[in-house]
């Protein structure tokens, strides 16, 4: 009798756990034919994607296809007849979905950690495109099949970071081969905001020239009475916040948010506000992603919780994918592209 329960329990045990695939079939095509190759170079050290629980149902994802870099080779010349003369480089570094308790919360959430990033090769050297690195996240209580949805992030979200990096430019600041794996912090060695022992003063228009510490000398800000600043000049005229991307006053940096200006500090792993989704998405999509053609610290770039449109918002708000969750935590700036960074 005692074989015959522990035999329905296992069987109800295993009837309850699933496979969900992520199915990367979407169309990539190139269409500036640019394009001869694409590769990936797939740096993850833990291949297995996760598991995450849904109500009584367990859930393990996977690539429908294991064999990636053969996989996407193929992907390219199904979708790419006619090819150019330009070989580009994926860089999958990491993709995990798990179940985290929030603080003050009585259940966990189904998350989404994926970093990925885009080169050009020429010669043996590679150009860096740029990079999508976050955490989305699904809230079980309004997403009923949080592993459909995040698996179908992972699709989306690789096969327009894809499409994006086509039609981008690059830094210009070539990596050598034997530096690939380390191409993080080799570029980084060029990231004065982060290196220098100051912040120079005054407004920066775009990450890249924060990144420089180049303040745009045409612009600066308008402070009241108690020292807050009120208004954004152009050559002594208002202007709109969306062509700041931040200011520096007593060597302080400062980002423009949905509630106000946030001090951008720093610690060993770079600069970050600590604030939330819920302070920081203008809005949150449960499908798809928010694009724009902006990659590689382009004048307002940010791919943060997604890939951002190109006109900032004037209150500095910023389109997300997943559940606008209100913990608050660190979220970096990326050393890059200026992009919001989320860990938690």
């Amino acid at each position: 009798m005692k074989k015959i329960v522990l035999f329905l329990m296992l069987s109800i045990s295993l009837a309850a756990q699933r496979v969900e695939f992520v199915k990367l079939d979407q169309n990539i095509k190139d269409k500036r034919g640019l394009a001869k190759s694409l590769t990936l170079i797939d740096n993850r050290t833990d291949k297995t994607i996760g598991t995450i629980a849904n109500k009584k149902e367990t859930a393990e994802i996977k690539f429908e296809d294991e064999n990636l870099e053969k996989h996407f080779g193929n992907w390219f010349l199904n979708d790419n007849k006619k090819t150019g003369n330009t070989d580009f480089i994926i860089m999958l570094e990491k993709i995990k979905i798990y179940d985290e308790q929030n603080e003050n919360k009585d259940y966990p959430f189904a998350k989404l950690k994926l970093k990925i990033s885009s080169f050009i090769k020429r010669n043996d050297r590679y150009y860096f495109i740029g990079r999508f690195d976050n955490v989305i996240v699904s809230n079980p209580k309004l997403t009923p099949h949080p592993q459909r949805f995040l698996a179908s992030q992972i699709s989306d979200i690789i096969t327009e970071f894809i499409k994006l990096s086509y039609s981008n430019t690059t830094l210009g600041i070539l990596v050598p081969e034997n530096e690939i794996n380390n191409y993080n912090a080799y570029l980084d060695k060029n990231y004065k905001a982060f290196n220098n022992p100051e912040l120079k003063d005054g407004v920066y228009t775009d990450f890249k020239s924060f990144s420089n510490q180049e303040p745009n000398a045409e612009y600066s800000v308008k402070k009241n009475k108690k020292g807050r600043v009120t208004n954004l000049m152009h050559n002594g005229i208002d202007s709109s916040y969306s062509e700041m991307y931040c200011y520096v006053d007593g060597g302080k940096a400062y980002k423009l948010t949905p509630v106000g200006f946030d001090e951008m500090k720093k610690d060993n792993k770079g600069f970050y506000i600590y604030t939330s989704r819920v302070n920081l998405f203008t809005s949150a999509k449960t499908s798809g992603i928010m694009i724009g053609a902006i990659l590689g610290g382009i004048p307002g770039a940010l791919i943060g919780a997604a890939i951002e449109s190109g006109a900032n918002p004037p209150n500095g708000a910023i389109h997300g994918i997943g559940y606008r969750s209100s913990q608050e935590s660190n979220v970096y700036i990326d050393s890059l592209t200026g992009a919001y960074v989320f860990t938690k």
